[in-house]
């Protein structure tokens, strides 16, 4: 019988990766938190209308890489979400969440999109996404960027950069677009075949190619920022004089307009040359009308997303390791009596509050301690025979440090002095730990 794996693109988070990440999203929720934004969950499965409104029929999303499917059993249209600000929008106006006041948001999770696999780029991903709704200052634009660069000091990562621009409002869109249809018409025969698919339907898409032969041909194309109005040009303005004020240093990138459809004026993207061809980490902007294309009074939002794999892939391995949690002891037992002695204390020292292994599935004794010192544990409690008829415990620390007896009731004693780097227990006055 063959061995069955995973779909393509789709892939298993072992269990060391999975404390990193674990560890990554302890950081992330302690860094939202400090900003003041709630969490949010959304359905992994949304109906397909959802995102063609949303992000556009003519984007690449929509047109080759959502996972679209017709329920068999009601004939419904559904797609496995590539992307969280729709449904994130859709959850905030079909349960009223505006009514009051603005709102700050946050969800992390999988997204799915059928690309070429590769590295940093998957067909199940993972985003950490915000929004903040019913904010409309550019004061707000502004704090998104900012905090994302307190992340990257939060994780230690170096070498992100800052690339910004506006596309202004719809109606200097529509100016600006049919220029650019002007433009491109009088060049066809240059252009490239996804450029041409693109050339009435979403002419902007064509300023972001990859393609080395058309960039001479984009770059003199007509200038989004020559068609836009004084409201749009303050508001870029505002956010520059904030992020200069916070020392964030950016680029203007006029050829930055974002894959989706729904924004309007700021976008940014946070960048690196670390990764490879897929150097975008965290990526978002300002989508005002987007509340009201979903069926919402209308209100302005702005927000982003960043690929959790990307920034793992970042994040310092030294520094993640020092913020996974590992065990505090591990029980090692050996001879009758032992096993179920090993398990009491095992549970005595969970109930004070200590995290504890213990060793399942036999094995001799230096089997046992192979598997102490592997955990990472700080100390090895070891019961034998002659422990458990003496109501004692050695005390082996893993780590560096003297193997002591101790009694059972003074282990969680030594254990937290042992954590605390304070020496032997014995010589303090008081304790708070005792076990019973």
């Amino acid at each position: 019988m063959s061995k069955l794996q995973a779909v393509r693109g789709m892939n298993d988070i072992l269990p060391d990766e999975a404390e990193r990440w674990e560890a990554f999203e302890t950081v992330v929720r302690d860094w939202l938190r400090a900003y003041g934004y709630r969490p949010i969950r959304m359905p992994l499965l949304e109906h397909t209308p959802l995102f063609k409104r949303a992000i556009g029929e003519v984007t690449d999303i929509v047109e080759k890489e959502m996972y679209s499917f017709e329920d068999a059993l009601n004939g419904e249209n559904l797609t496995l979400r590539p992307e969280g600000t729709a449904s994130c929008v859709r959850a905030i106006t079909e349960h009223n969440l505006l009514y009051d006041s603005p709102r700050k948001l946050w969800y992390m999770g999988p997204m799915f999109r059928h690309e070429r696999p590769q590295k940093g780029r998957y067909r199940q991903f993972h985003q950490v996404g915000v929004e903040a709704l019913g904010y409309a200052g550019p004061d707000i634009d502004a704090e998104l960027i900012i905090m994302c660069q307190r992340l990257w000091d939060d994780l230690d990562l170096m070498g992100i950069k800052l690339e910004i621009n506006s596309l202004g409002s719809p109606e200097e869109r529509l100016r600006h677009r049919a220029e650019l249809i002007s433009y491109f018409e009088a060049h066809e025969t240059a252009l490239d075949e996804d450029a041409r698919r693109r050339l009435h339907s979403n002419p902007l898409r064509i300023l972001d190619t990859k393609n080395p032969a058309m960039q001479t041909l984009v770059e003199a194309a007509p200038k989004l920022s020559d068609y836009l109005g004084s409201e749009s040009t303050d508001h870029f303005a505002a956010i520059q004089e904030r992020l200069l004020a916070a020392n964030i240093p950016f680029r203007i990138n006029p050829r930055l307009v974002r894959g989706l459809d729904y924004y309007n004026l700021t976008v940014f993207e946070w960048v690196t040359d670390q990764l490879g061809a897929q150097g975008t980490v965290c990526a978002g902007g300002r989508y005002d009308g987007l509340i009201a294309q979903l069926g919402g009074k209308p209100a302005p939002a702005a927000g982003f997303a960043m690929g959790v794999e990307r920034l793992m892939s970042l994040w310092n391995t030294v520094q993640a390791d020092a913020l996974i949690e590992r065990p505090e002891a591990y029980v090692v037992h050996s001879g009758a009596g032992a096993e179920a002695a090993a398990f009491r204390l095992a549970e005595q020292l969970r109930d004070a509050g200590f995290a504890t292994l213990m060793h399942c599935g036999g094995g001799s004794f230096k089997s046992q301690m192979k598997r102490a010192d592997a955990s990472g544990a700080d100390v090895a409690l070891i019961l034998g025979e002659d422990e458990v008829r003496a109501d004692e415990v050695t005390f082996k620390p893993l780590r560096g440090g003297e193997q002591v007896r101790v009694s059972r009731g003074e282990v969680a004693q030594q254990l937290a002095m042992l954590l605390l780097g304070g020496g032997d227990a014995d010589d303090e006055e008081e304790t708070a730990f005792t076990l019973q």
